[in-house]
């Protein structure tokens, strides 16, 4: 059977012609309440075009769609695909820029979030502070629980029996050695790891997060044990406070974020359990954004400040500080949201 090309394309260009005459009022209305939000007029914008948009959006992608399984013409197409994707954006895209979201989260958002868990903040403190205690008098009952709490990756020179020469060269005068950097990623590794974890295991009512905690702060009070007995619990701690004020809170706040969640789950109250869980998972989400930039903050310390300060007041110094700005930001800091809403 023979086709006539000449009418077919005729036949095609009067369906996409009748198509388009059909729906175009509605594409080119759309087109224009888009273009004047893309432009930020958003005050020309009536309040019938507001409240027709989610509909008109429905519709444009509805023609894009049969327009699709009509095989019309590929300049129809284009358009409604570029229409129906910037309409996408002004009807489901995000409200504010990255800069806009930035300045709120650090402006009160990150903040108030870590204050609105606070409970689990103290509960996972306790348990840390717990931890650390039951590592130094495990192994100060047996050192050889040493090895079964501490890595031979980590230990290294670190090890009962060590000398308090030995012990002392891994905490002074590293700067130029590779050895001191390598324990610092595998240190730096093993935390951020914990803090991932801790948060991810609180749906498990939060038991996993807190044994987490406990582990890893048994390791940090088993090796305060090995530096107490040489007599440099004190050069020790310095060495430590340099990233630890920033990454040991950076632990604390994942682990009381996934026991918040789990908590949640475990005692949603009068609401449903999915609703609790989804109102703890976004103000724990909130907190765990905010641990990702501690854990770079500590790892550049990690990196950069603890090598080039090689004395303990120095050390503590910047540890000090550093501890004393999170604790001020966190509880004392409330944030232009905080007195909007107290106004």
């Amino acid at each position: 059977m023979s086709v006539n090309l000449p009418s077919a394309i005729e036949t095609a260009a009067l369906r996409s012609d009748r198509f388009r005459l059909e729906r175009e009022a509605d594409w080119k209305r759309l087109e224009a309440i888009v273009g004047r939000m893309e432009r930020g007029r958003l005050r020309g914008i009536s309040d019938e075009d507001l409240l027709a948009l989610p509909g008109l959006y429905r519709a444009v992608a509805s023609g894009l769609s049969i327009a699709r399984e009509t095989s019309l013409d590929a300049a129809t197409l284009a358009y409604l695909e570029a229409l129906v994707q910037r309409a996408w954006f002004v009807v489901y895209g995000p409200r504010s820029s990255l800069r806009e979201w930035l300045a709120g989260f650090l402006g009160g958002g990150w903040s108030a979030a870590v204050r609105s868990i606070w409970i689990d903040i103290v509960i996972a403190l306790a348990v840390m502070v717990a931890g650390a205690i039951v590592g130094w008098l495990l192994v100060e009952n047996d050192p050889e629980w040493y090895f079964a709490l501490v890595s031979e990756g980590m230990a290294g020179q670190r090890v009962p029996g060590a000398s308090a020469e030995a012990l002392r060269g891994t905490l002074f005068g590293q700067s130029q050695q590779d050895g001191m950097s390598v324990f610092a990623a595998q240190l730096f590794s093993n935390n951020a790891q914990v803090s991932i974890l801790a948060f991810a295991l609180g749906f498990a009512f939060g038991v996993p997060s807190l044994l987490l905690l406990m582990q890893n702060l048994a390791v940090l009070g088993a090796m305060g044990w090995l530096y107490h007995r040489a007599g440099l619990m004190l050069d020790f701690a310095g060495w430590i406070a340099v990233h630890g004020t920033t990454e040991l809170f950076a632990i604390l706040l994942a682990g009381a974020a996934g026991l918040h969640i789990g908590r949640s789950i475990a005692l949603p109250g009068a609401r449903p359990v999915l609703q609790a869980a989804a109102e703890a998972g976004r103000r724990s989400a909130l907190v765990m954004t905010g641990v990702v930039l501690m854990l770079i903050v500590a790892a550049l310390l990690e990196g950069f400040a603890r090598q080039l300060v090689d004395e303990t007041p120095g050390r503590f110094a910047i540890g000090g500080f550093m501890l004393a700005m999170w604790c001020a930001y966190f509880f004392a800091y409330r944030g232009g949201s905080d007195r909007r809403r107290r106004g």
